[in-house]
């Protein structure tokens, strides 16, 4: 890998990594709905100028009932469930039940019929790391309420059906557009949301900056740094932030917030690496995240995150030197 692909890599393991610590910082100052709102807007004010100048807009819209279904299990649901989650819980805790995406991503490959996605090494990782998700619930109970817990664990479920959606349905359609189209589309729609769910008073500036972070940097910025990387590097080695996105997570948690690791934590994020890992191999030993095709900021980290979070196979459509944008 070349200097600017480790450069890039370090970049989006951080960049996706965080969004969780972000999030949590953000719920002290305005609620979850207005959250989503501000992101999406910043993010689509960001990234439509780009597409639009490149004549991607008008050609994605064709396709709008599958990017609007996209937009929802990827965007809109997901991103209002995990903040409403991480009102109670640890942000590092959500981060580590996103990483389960690969796993239910997997799941739904073998129930539509490839049988490759749930064998051999694949198999016993997927064992693996759903034990670890099981761990981390179990042990958790009591102190995290279990409607929190499955609210993520819904994400998570999105963060894998939506990119089967973009793999099956959107094939030909830019993933910029794709991406864009969506966080526009979520933006408007959280318009009246928004406006019966705005802070009360001015929000704190690490509040405020938060939430300017998950948009400019964790959104926007983020998928233009992972079009370069795959530009760089290649979906598959592209992908392999997926292992690196939920140890940023919890120290992102432990350092900056002071959250404590609990027992579920300890027991349960070992097998959930192990799993990511085995589950994610594929023959001749190249590793590439069963999730291939997932993922926002948040799911990225399962693979894109943040992610979101929209992983390497969607992204990997334009995985020429002529998708990357530097």
């Amino acid at each position: 890998m070349s200097k600017r692909g480790w450069l890039l890599f370090a970049a989006m393991s951080v960049i996706w990594g965080i969004p969780y610590l972000l999030i949590k910082v953000a719920l002290e100052g305005m609620p979850a709905p207005f959250i989503v709102f501000a992101r999406t807007a910043i993010g689509a004010a960001v990234l439509l100028p780009v597409a639009w100048k490149r004549g991607m807009v008008a050609p994605a819209l064709k396709h709008w009932r599958y990017i609007a279904a996209f937009a929802a299990l990827e965007i809109a649901g997901p991103w209002l469930l995990l903040g409403d989650a991480e009102q109670h819980m640890t942000s590092s805790l959500a981060g580590l039940l996103i990483a389960a995406v690969p796993f239910f991503v997997a799941l739904l490959m073998w129930r539509l019929g490839d049988r490759s996605a749930v064998s051999g090494t694949r198999l016993a990782g997927l064992f693996i790391g759903m034990a670890g998700v099981v761990a981390i619930v179990g042990l958790n109970i009591g102190q995290v309420q279990v409607l929190r817990m499955l609210e993520v664990i819904a994400v998570a479920v999105g963060y894998a059906i939506a990119p089967i959606i973009a793999d099956r349905k959107l094939v030909g359609v830019p993933t910029l557009a794709t991406i864009t189209l969506s966080l526009t589309g979520v933006a408007l729609l959280y318009v009246p949301i928004a406006a019966f769910s705005h802070p009360t008073h001015m929000p704190k500036a690490n509040a405020l900056g938060a939430v300017v972070g998950l948009g400019l940097v964790c959104t926007a910025a983020a998928f233009l740094l992972f079009f370069a990387l795959i530009g760089e590097v290649g979906p598959a080695k592209s992908s392999m932030i997926t292992f690196v996105n939920p140890a940023v997570a919890v120290s992102g948690g432990v350092l900056f917030l002071g959250e404590t690791i609990k027992a579920g934590v300890i027991v349960g994020a070992p097998l959930v690496m192990i799993g990511l890992v085995l589950s994610t191999l594929r023959r001749g030993d190249e590793a590439a995240p069963a999730s291939s095709s997932a993922s926002t900021p948040e799911a990225a980290s399962t693979p894109v995150a943040p992610a979101g979070a929209v992983a390497a196979t969607i992204a990997s459509e334009d995985c020429g030197p002529e998708a990357a944008i530097a």
